[in-house]
């Protein structure tokens, strides 16, 4: 626990970083994994109404996920840049505050979820084949938010402190718990899709436990009492403040991106039905792995530039920045060339159907064919969240998703039927790239200052707010 300054301060930039990427990139796809477990069983046992109705939850599940990322990379960054500013009392609360924040929140959104679930379905594009399936789903799988967020703030708490490979070994045990009970529910016992809700239930408790065990570090380390009189006696709004903010433009790139599925949803069904909801649900959850090394890295770089910015190494930062957004870039655009010689094998795992499978062949590479261009835009909103500037990452954060995808998804629709749905995915990718590389050639070329709290002022590349 007390090594985390000397990795931190002393090794390579490129091996730092390789050293967070690698554990972060494999965290990821050990999720998106998870996610598409019950998936790959539902729609071999169950059938193709089955993956619609998994499609239609997905918006829900990514939610009670954003609410656990938010708080767990605002918490890990605030204790990065207090583990570069040497304030270990801060971190001690910060810690406290993010246990209480999390318990709090996973008990009140999966509560108003569940009141609400029908008129939230019916906007989520459920319709009369795939309603009680969607409905059977959630009301079950609602019961693993509060361990699943409890689960990523201890992991990436671990992280901060340089133990990167907690939260991969976590994720890594929750895939193999529900591939297990998944095979046992759905497959053999034809539990159906609530078999299918009870696997990721349990996989998140086993998520979370594992991460406790780990996490046990760092309360014996910082001497940390877990109880509601220690939470209350260090509640401090400007802590929970901070993790909120720092953490909320994650969270709107991850709500973003459901809102967008559940627009998307609503306008390919009106045309192509609940085949098209289900090219939806294949196409985007593959689609997913573009994301996952782009955000893999970008998230890798957040404790390193917060590290060094606390500590007053701003040289430090801006190489740091440079060095991910390259290697964001040239990994991405390696994995889109292999993805798109390969659609079809790939999607074909999931779709039998050949008539389906051809439409979301089609789809699948109109919207991945701009996704690399994407990695200066996920570097630059994860910089800010790492300096704590909250305001710059929520406005570039809402960019893509929502300002850009949105209003083309609409048009393109429209004018060309259910493939101009996917032609947004690429537009709103270079539309979000090139803002990007305005902000950064603009900033670049203006040499900005960062202002510190300590009133230490260096030359760095972004600017000031």
């Amino acid at each position: 626990m007390g090594n985390s300054n000397n990795i931190f301060s002393k090794e390579n930039t490129s091996r730092l970083l390789l050293r967070f990427a690698v554990p972060a990139i494999i965290s990821l796809l050990v999720v998106e994994i998870y996610a598409m477990v019950d998936t790959v069983f539902v729609g071999r046992y169950i059938g193709v109404n089955a993956i619609a109705a998994l499609t239609i939850a997905f918006p829900i599940q990514k939610l009670l996920s954003a609410i656990g990322l938010l708080i767990a990379i605002g918490t890990s960054t605030h204790i990065s840049r207090n583990l570069g500013e040497k304030n270990p009392t801060e971190i001690k609360k910060t810690i406290v505050n993010s246990f209480f924040i999390s318990i709090i929140l996973m008990m009140l959104v999966p509560f108003i979820i569940y009141v609400f679930r029908s008129p939230i379905l019916d906007k989520l594009g459920a319709s009369p084949l795939t309603y009680s399936l969607a409905e059977d789903y959630v009301s079950l799988v609602l019961l693993s938010g509060i361990f699943q967020c409890l689960g990523m703030v201890m992991s990436y708490v671990m992280t901060s402190f340089g133990k990167t490979k907690v939260n991969l070994y976590a994720n890594a045990l929750g895939v193999l718990v529900n591939i297990i009970l998944d095979y046992i529910l759905v497959a053999k016992l034809q539990v159906g899709i609530e078999g299918a809700a009870i696997s990721t239930v349990v996989s998140q408790v086993a998520v979370s436990a594992f991460a406790f065990y780990y996490f046990r570090e760092a309360i014996s380390y910082y001497k940390i009492k877990l109880s509601l009189r220690a939470a209350l006696h260090s509640l401090k709004k400007n802590i929970i403040y901070s993790i909120l903010a720092i953490g909320f433009s994650t969270f709107i790139v991850e709500i973003s991106d459901a809102t967008g599925t559940v627009i998307l949803n609503n306008l390919l069904y009106s045309s192509g039905g609940d085949s098209a909801i289900t090219i939806i649900g294949a196409v985007t959850k593959v689609s997913m792995f573009m994301y996952i090394i782009i955000i893999g890295i970008s998230s890798a770089m957040q404790p390193i530039a917060a590290y060094n910015y606390g500590a007053g190494k701003l040289d430090k930062v801006k190489e740091t920045v440079y060095t991910t957004i390259k290697m964001a870039i040239i990994s991405s655009v390696v994995l889109a060339l292999f993805m798109g010689i390969f659609t079809r094998e790939i999607l074909g795992f999931f779709l039998k159907d050949t008539e389906i499978l051809s439409r979301a062949v089609k789809s699948f590479r109109i919207c991945i064919s701009l996704i690399p261009l994407t990695g200066v835009y996920y570097v630059l909103i994860y910089y800010y969240q790492a300096i704590g500037r909250a305001k710059k990452g929520f406005l570039l954060s809402i960019f893509r998703d929502i300002i850009a995808f949105i209003p083309l998804a609409i048009t393109l629709v429209q004018v060309l039927g259910t493939l101009g749905g996917w032609f947004a995915y690429p537009l709103a990718d270079f539309l979000s790239a090139s803002i990007s590389v305005y902000l950064l050639v603009k900033s670049h070329k203006g040499k900005k200052k960062l202002e510190k709290e300590r009133e230490v002022q260096v030359e760095v590349f972004p600017g000031k707010e």
